[in-house]
C-alpha cells in the first residue's frame, strides 16, 4: 500500500482485514471483512450491494458488477438472511481490484486521500475481536440497511472498532455528495477569489474539512458498542436505522 493506493494482492490477507474494491466508473466501493479461509462477511441491502428504495438505485445499481446466475455453493443466497452475508474473496470482489482500508492514519495523510472510504483516523481493535464482530452479525443481523448512514462501510468500520455513529453520513457518502456539496458551499466564497482556480482550491478545503469531520475518528458522538449489547438493542428498538421510503418507488 502507498499514498495513492490501498491496492494489496491475496496473499497479503490476514484474517480481521477490512477489505473493499471499487465497482464500475469507481461511483462506489464495496466493504467486507475479511475472516479467513477465502470468505468475506459484508453487509448488502436485501442481497444488493447497493441501494435506498428511491430513484437513485438506478444509478448506483447500474453501476454495480455483472452477477452470474450460477449461484455459488460457497455463498450465502443472497435472497436469504437479513442483509449480512459471507461470501468467497471471488465472488465479493466481482472481478475488481482488491484493497485494504487503513485505519490511525495520520491527519496529512487523510487529507492526502482525497477520495472518502479508503482510510480513518480510528484506531482498530485487534484482528480477532473484528473477526468476532463480523460472524456475530453475520447469525444476528446489522439492522436495516441505509446507503447514507447504515452501508457496508459502516458495517467493516464497527466490526473493526466497535464505534457506532447513528447520525450523519459515513465516509464514502461524503465522497459521492461531497464534491457537488463543496462546490455548492463554496459559491459564497467566490468574492474572496480572482478566478476558477481560487475557486476550485476553495471547494476542495471544504470538502476536505467535511471529510476530516464526518471521519468516525473524529466524531464525538462516536460510542464503543459491544456486539452482543448492539444486536440487543436492534432487537428490542432501542437503536434503529430507518430506510428511506418513497411510497412511488417500490422497494427492492
Amino acid at each position: 500500500m502507498g499514498l495513492l493506493s490501498n491496492r494489496i494482492d491475496k496473499e497479503s490477507l490476514k484474517p480481521g482485514d477490512h477489505i473493499y474494491s471499487w465497482r464500475t466508473a469507481y461511483v462506489y466501493s464495496h466493504h467486507g471483512i475479511y475472516v479467513g479461509n477465502d470468505t468475506v462477511i459484508h453487509f448488502t441491502r436485501r442481497g444488493q450491494e447497493v441501494g435506498t428504495g428511491t430513484v437513485l438505485d438506478l444509478i448506483l445499481v447500474s453501476s454495480g458488477p455483472a452477477r452470474s446466475r450460477v449461484h455459488c455453493p460457497t455463498c450465502t443466497p443472497p435472497e436469504e438472511g437479513h442483509g449480512v452475508v459471507s461470501s468467497c474473496l471471488n465472488c465479493f470482489l466481482a472481478g475488481g481490484i482488491l484493497y485494504r482500508f487503513e485505519y490511525a492514519v495520520s491527519p496529512a495523510l487523510f487529507i492526502a486521500k482525497a477520495r472518502g472510504g479508503t482510510c480513518t483516523l480510528a484506531v482498530s481493535d485487534p484482528n480477532d475481536l473484528a473477526v468476532h464482530r463480523a460472524k456475530y452479525l453475520l447469525e444476528n443481523g446489522f439492522g436495516c440497511y441505509n446507503v447514507f448512514k447504515n452501508n457496508c462501510e459502516d458495517f467493516a468500520i464497527y466490526c473493526k472498532t466497535g464505534l457506532l455513529v447513528t447520525t450523519g453520513q459515513s465516509g464514502q457518502a461524503i465522497s459521492i455528495i461531497g464534491g457537488p456539496l463543496a462546490a455548492v458551499l463554496s459559491t459564497p466564497l467566490r468574492l474572496v477569489t480572482t478566478n476558477i482556480y481560487g475557486m476550485a482550491a476553495t471547494a476542495v478545503g471544504v470538502y476536505c474539512a467535511s471529510r476530516y469531520a464526518a471521519d468516525i475518528g473524529m466524531r464525538i458522538d462516536a460510542v464503543k458498542v459491544s456486539v452482543e449489547d448492539l444486536t440487543r438493542r436492534l432487537a428490542t428498538g432501542l437503536l434503529q436505522v430507518i430506510e428511506p421510503q418513497l411510497s412511488a418507488v417500490p422497494s427492492c
